[in-house]
């Protein structure tokens, strides 16, 4: 049996009073997401252990079976394996956001929506001024990019930007944790503060600014982390041989590579409301033709929370649902293949960032023994057959099929 995970990231939410008190995966229409659950096994997953930060690279290597204690290192190594930037031992790899300041706040965490090429020109630009043979930038996706500090000490507290929208970024700027992260915290001071001053005036915000679009204009180094020692799915399941991974997210491009996934990029796929939902499922339904198991991830919905946005993010459910799931239910149901639908967190629109709560998932393939959940929700799926897990209990449920 072939594997498929479908991956709705952030799509989980708290219930909303304008909605009838309902969440928006349960006031969405959603068809063939009730279809699965109504056909399938349900239950409830705790994707981010106690002590962790619900941040997506722990949740979604927490779905995938890995145990954070032991391979838990920040985002910043993921992007660097997604962009195939090789990490020396002493290398520190820092996920470094171009964010928009209006005076003393951030005012959000992505720039309102920077294009690729507009952050490659600035972070090459940051580069020529402020990189030397220790500090190093590179050109990711959109406003998410890498910054590499050789001999930089990983323990700092570096708050999450999309964390702490429209507050005063001073109040949230990165520290070290122990003495030994002291030089490093400093150094990294330095290269935010720089920055501002370099990016304020370059052409490119200028234009921004004149055309009424948020400035790109200042760097925010977290996520920090060394190489991380992940063993390949393929060595831990005898089922997986050949595996793919299909996001437009560095993020989980990265966690794919480590753990052994082939990444398959598709065109006009953007980590937001617009991403090519149908090309997403073609990618999928023709990597299954060839591989044991698909990772197919899909950030828009988590985009919209960040932006608070109920409207759009019921409209990031629906398409996943009627423009994705479908057309995979309607190539892939009478074929032998397992198919699981989740989240990997909640992100509130109410509230703009990650949740730890645990989420719902549904788990289908042809002869499974349906339990009595109807449709896929957070509050359905506390009746599944499942019931609260855990862990790598998850995968090793799916995988079992």
């Amino acid at each position: 049996m072939k594997h498929i995970i479908i991956l709705g990231d952030g799509m989980a939410d708290w219930p909303v009073a304008d909605l009838g008190d309902k969440t928006l995966i349960e006031y969405a229409d959603t068809p063939a997401f009730d279809w699965l659950a109504r056909n399938g096994r349900n239950g409830l997953l705790k994707t981010v252990p106690d002590g962790f930060h619900p941040g997506s690279e722990v949740a979604n290597s927490s779905i995938l079976g890995y145990d954070q204690h032991q391979v838990y290192e920040g985002r910043g190594p993921l992007e660097a394996a997604s962009i195939g930037v090789e990490l020396a031992d002493d290398d520190l790899a820092l996920r470094c956001n171009i964010v928009s300041l209006d005076g003393d706040l951030l005012k959000n965490h992505s720039c309102g929506r920077l294009e690729t090429e507009e952050g490659d020109i600035l972070i090459k630009y940051l580069q020529e001024k402020l990189g030397n043979e220790r500090v190093h930038f590179y050109t990711g996706v959109q406003y998410r990019h890498l910054l590499v500090i050789k001999g930089g000490n990983k323990h700092l507290h570096c708050t999450p930007p999309h964390d702490v929208p429209l507050q005063p970024w001073r109040e949230h700027m990165l520290y070290a944790e122990t003495p030994e992260a002291e030089e490093t915290a400093q150094l990294l001071t330095e290269l935010v503060l720089k920055s501002q001053e370099l990016l304020a005036s370059h052409p490119l915000n200028i234009e921004r600014v004149k055309n009424g679009q948020d400035p790109a204009n200042c760097i925010w180094p977290w996520g920090g982390g060394y190489r991380p020692k992940m063993t390949p799915l393929t060595e831990t399941y005898k089922q997986i041989s050949k595996g793919s991974v299909i996001t437009a997210v560095d993020l989980i491009r990265g966690i794919g590579r480590y753990a052994g996934l082939k990444v398959i990029d598709v065109p006009g796929a953007t980590g937001l409301y617009d991403t090519n939902f149908e090309g997403k499922a073609q990618a999928a339904i023709d990597a299954l033709k060839t591989d044991d198991f698909v990772y197919l991830h899909v950030e828009a919905s988590d985009e919209a929370g960040h932006d608070g946005s109920v409207k759009l993010k019921l409209q990031t459910i629906t398409d996943l649902d009627h423009r994705l799931v479908q057309p995979i239910l309607d190539a892939l149901k009478d074929e032998d293949v397992a198919i699981a639908l989740l989240p990997d967190h909640p992100t509130p629109c109410s509230l703009r960032t990650h949740t730890n709560e645990p989420i719902p998932f549904a788990i289908w393939h042809r002869g499974i023994e349906p339990d009595e959940v109807q449709t896929f929700g957070e509050n359905a799926a506390k009746q599944g057959a499942y019931g609260s897990i855990e862990g790598d209990a998850f995968i090793k449920e799916f995988m079992k099929l």
